[in-house]
C-alpha cells in the first residue's frame, strides 16, 4: 500500500493547500469511518482513493446533519450547509477542508452537480423529515431521493464525468439491496431510537405491530415477517450482482468485497430471527478480515 502522499501524487494532486485539505478529510473519514478507509487504501486503485475519500466524508457530513438535533435545527442546519457546499462547488477555497477537498474532486473528475443537489434536498425532507414507510412505494421513493444520491454523490466521482444512465441505474439496485440489508441489521437499534425502518403495511399484512417488534417478541407472526423482509432482500441483493461489472475497474475489488460482506450480514439477520429485535447484528471480525485478506490477494498487481 503506497504511502498517502505518494496515493494524493497518483491522484494528480500536486497544489499544497489541495493536498492538506485532502489529508484533513482522510483523516476526519479513518476517526469515523476506519473500516471502509482502509479498505478503500488497501483494495482500490490508489489514484481513485483521494476522491472516494473526499465523497464519503462528504455523504457522511450530510447524514450527521440530517439526523442531529431537532427538526427545526435539521432544517436550519442543512440549509446552512447547502449555502457552504454552494460556495465551495463556486470558489477554489473556503475555511472547511472538507468541502474544499469534495469541492475539488467534483470539479477534477466532473461529477454532474444534480447529484449533489438531489442528496442535499433529499436530507431536508426524506431523511430529516423520516417518520418512517407506509408501503413499498414509500420505500422506493426514499432511495430515491436521499439514499441513491448520496451513493453517488460519494462513489460517482470513480466515473471521470459522473456514472452514465447504466451505471447509475446499477448503483439504485445497489442502493436497494445495501438499504434494506441495513435496517435489517439495526432492526434493534432503530427501534430503540424511535425508527421503524420497516413499512407499515409488511407489518399489518403479517398480523404484527409495532410493539411486537419493540418488545422482541419471538412469535410465528414476527418470525415470517423478518423472514420475508429478509427475502427481499435476497431478492435485492441477486438484482445487484452485476454492480462490480460497471464499476471502475480501479474500485472492483472494493465493491465486490462490500457485496460479499451484505450477504455475510444477512445471512447473520436470517440466522438470528427474532434475535435481531434484541440485538443488532453485525458483521463479526472473522467474516471482514478474511474477505479482506481475499480480495487483496486477487487484486491485480500495479506498477
Amino acid at each position: 500500500m503506497p504511502s498517502w502522499r505518494t496515493t494524493l501524487t497518483r491522484a494528480g494532486i500536486s497544489d499544497p493547500g489541495l493536498r492538506e485539505a485532502h489529508t484533513d478529510t482522510a483523516r476526519r473519514v479513518l476517526r469515523r469511518e476506519p473500516a471502509p478507509y482502509v479498505t478503500l487504501r488497501l483494495l482500490a486503485d490508489p489514484a481513485l482513493v483521494p476522491w472516494l475519500t473526499a465523497g464519503l466524508a462528504f455523504m457522511n457530513l450530510v447524514d450527521d446533519t440530517a439526523e442531529t438535533g431537532t427538526p427545526e435545527q435539521r432544517a436550519a442546519g442543512l440549509a446552512a450547509l447547502g449555502d457552504r457546499v454552494r460556495g465551495a462547488l463556486d470558489s477554489k477555497d473556503g475555511p472547511d477542508p472538507l468541502l474544499r477537498a469534495y469541492a475539488h474532486a467534483v470539479r477534477t473528475r466532473e461529477l454532474p452537480a444534480h447529484w449533489i443537489t438531489r442528496f442535499l434536498e433529499g436530507a431536508a425532507t426524506a431523511e430529516a423529515g423520516f417518520d418512517g414507510f407506509a408501503d413499498e412505494a414509500g420505500f422506493q421513493a426514499y432511495l430515491d431521493a436521499y439514499a441513491w444520491p448520496g451513493v453517488v454523490a460519494f462513489n460517482g466521482l470513480q466515473y471521470q464525468g459522473g456514472p452514465d444512465e447504466e451505471q447509475a441505474a446499477a448503483w439504485r439496485r445497489f442502493v436497494d439491496a445495501a438499504q434494506r440489508v441495513d435496517f435489517l441489521a439495526d432492526l434493534c437499534g432503530d427501534l430503540a431510537d424511535g425508527r421503524l425502518c420497516l413499512p407499515r403495511a409488511h407489518l399489518a399484512a403479517h398480523g404484527v405491530t409495532r410493539t411486537d417488534l419493540e418488545q422482541g417478541r419471538d412469535t410465528p407472526a414476527v418470525r415470517d415477517l423478518l423472514a420475508a423482509e429478509c427475502a427481499r432482500a435476497r431478492t435485492a441483493l441477486a438484482a445487484a450482482e452485476d454492480v462490480p461489472d460497471l464499476t471502475a475497474p480501479g474500485l472492483r475489488p472494493v465493491v465486490a468485497a462490500m457485496t460479499e460482506l451484505m450477504a455475510h450480514q444477512l445471512t447473520a439477520v436470517e440466522r438470528a430471527g427474532a434475535g435481531a429485535l434484541r440485538k443488532d447484528v453485525g458483521y463479526g471480525l472473522a467474516a471482514p478480515l478474511r474477505t479482506l485478506l481475499r480480495a487483496r490477494a486477487q487484486r491485480p498487481r500495479r506498477r
